[in-house]
């Protein structure tokens, strides 16, 4: 019998704005190690799927260290150094024990190190230099990562999602990992590498105006499936890059691979091109304005629920998750005020807020400062006396409590109108004074943990449903599924934050140019464009 092929898993996933003032540190990661964990993580080895367990079975998979987050700021520089020394001598040990045929890369693509200037391809360097030139290296990432020269080099196989909302995230991994498998068995046993294909596309757009549910996204992803029936080509992918890190490797890029040079290359400059065709095309995924042109709509409408995206602080994008400036809006808001239009702001990551709701119990009464400690602008915490509407502790989120508001936003308990509760602390009981305090109909969630509220089991841990408001509010971008589903309408608020949608306010100094939408106009891509890369 032919030994299996022996493969490697590893890697670091984070997608990480440098626009943010949020430190990702090793708390914010879930991080498994050895064989066994890591196998877990993928869902289709214990699906039950006939071609889960025929992939399960068609290697021997060595486990190092795999560690995972939300998105964030950028990692602490010391967490990763750690980790990479971690990954590189375990790799280096189960080398050295019998060799590797392959090495799958499992990594976000987006991940920013304080320090550094293309994290991924620094991590892969450093594991390339204990196992080898002729291991066979793969990954399959986010379609918002970045594809640095680096990066291309260092692996022989890439592939990413194929649809934003991410849907296929695991359907991708098990593509990767499937074509890693034939490959390091055919190199194994002699064979060639395939030959593979990069074209850089000098476009940075936030994942908001590159939706494949519209157009021109959706057409775009949809040629793929064509171009890897060709002869001669195993895979297509096209990253849109990340929008929200300053650096050279921000762009979109299309990379592919199979067994003919040239059905390789002309397949890769072919979707090169029609992505620069449509460069001037692409719109956001729902209608915008500022929080208060969305809100204003909100109220107006006879569409319950009605969603609106606070985009600047999506922590799914690597927002700090507690920037105020909707909170305070919705706080202010006589309708809401008044009762007359019930609102849900969820969430904004608040530890100090969440325990003190935990110490109050249901039913507690509390004057909260809400958000604004780590993304500090204005209008910074929110004065809030809210009463503890419902506790939970079961999810990812930590310690989380939804809170009615009983009063907040242009004044205090006391009626003084300053806008802030002056002096008091961060979170203190309400005296008994409050006990008769009307509720507004206002509803904010804070969490002990930066998170994204996605699915309807995430409500439903607090009491809440999808479609319980009139209005609701969300740290997103565009909507994930159960969202979209939900909500009767919908807009996008351009809010500011360190996933601010308007790229020209946020700053970026070190991307190349020119750069689509920083520059008018960029030029076509060309064959003299194409990176390519031969198997030995």
């Amino acid at each position: 019998m032919t030994a299996l092929p022996r493969i490697a898993l590893a890697g670091i996933a984070i997608e990480s704005s440098t626009f943010t003032p949020y430190l990702s540190s090793a708390a914010d990661f879930e991080v498994r190690r050895g064989t066994a964990e890591i196998v877990a993580r993928f869902p289709f080895f214990t699906d039950g799927s006939q071609t889960g367990r025929q992939l399960r079975e068609a290697a021997d998979y060595v486990g190092i260290l795999h560690a995972r987050a939300l998105p964030g700021g950028q990692l602490e520089r010391e967490v990763y150094e750690g980790w990479k020394a971690e990954i590189r001598d375990g790799l280096a040990a189960a080398h050295a024990e019998a060799p590797l045929d392959g090495f799958f890369f499992d990594i976000h693509g987006a991940m920013s190190v304080v320090g550094l200037e293309d994290a991924e391809a620094d991590l892969l360097a450093a594991l390339r230099a204990v196992i080898g030139p002729d291991v066979v290296v793969g990954t399959a990432m986010d379609l918002h990562g970045n594809v640095s020269e680096a990066l291309f080099e260092g692996c022989d196989l890439m592939t990413c999602y194929r649809h934003a909302p991410h849907i296929d995230s695991w359907e991708t991994r098990e593509r990767g990992l499937r074509d890693l498998i034939a490959v390091a068995t055919r190199v194994r046993d002699g064979g060639a590498r395939p030959h593979k294909a990069l074209v850089h596309v000098p476009i940075l757009l936030p994942g908001e105006k590159t939706s494949t549910r519209i157009e021109p996204a959706k057409s775009l992803y949809a040629r793929i499936p064509e171009l890897t029936r060709r002869d001669g080509v195993t895979d297509v992918s096209c990253w849109i890059g990340f929008a929200w890190a300053d650096q050279p490797r921000c762009k979109a890029a299309i990379v592919a691979y199979g067994d003919s040079a040239e059905a390789v290359q002309q397949a890769a400059l072919e979707l090169a091109t029609a992505l620069w065709e449509a460069r001037h095309e692409f719109e956001f995924v729902a209608p915008t304005g500022s929080f208060d042109e969305c809100l204003d709509r909100a109220i107006a409408s006879s569409a319950r629920p009605f969603w609106i995206s606070d985009s600047g602080d999506n922590p799914g994008a690597g927002g700090a998750d507690d920037t105020t400036c909707c909170l305070s809006r919705l706080a202010a808001r006589p309708e809401i005020r008044s009762g007359e239009v019930s609102a849900l702001m969820v969430s904004l990551v608040d530890p100090g807020s969440a325990d003190a709701a935990w110490v109050a119990g249901v039913g507690g009464r509390l004057q909260v400062q809400v958000g604004g400690r780590i993304d500090t602008r204005e209008p910074g915490p929110v004065p809030l006396v809210v009463e503890v509407a419902a506790l939970d502790d079961s999810g990812p989120t930590g310690r989380a409590a939804a809170l009615r508001v009983l009063d907040g936003g242009e004044g205090t308990a006391d009626g003084n109108r300053t806008g802030r509760l002056a002096a008091a602390p961060s979170v203190r009981v309400a005296s008994t004074a409050l006990a008769d305090a009307p509720r507004t109909g206002l509803t904010v969630v804070v969490t002990a943990r930066r998170s994204q509220w996605t699915t309807h089991e995430m409500f439903a841990r607090l009491g809440l449903t999808m479609t319980g408001f009139d209005v609701v509010t969300v740290k997103m971008g565009y909507l994930e599924p159960d969202q979209y589903e939900a909500a009767a309408d919908w807009l996008l608020a351009l809010t500011p934050g360190g996933v601010d949608q308007d790229l020209l306010r946020l700053g970026h100094s070190r991307i190349d140019r020119p750069m689509i939408p920083f520059d008018p106009e960029i030029p076509a891509p060309t064959a003299a464009d194409v990176r390519t890369g031969d198997g030995a």
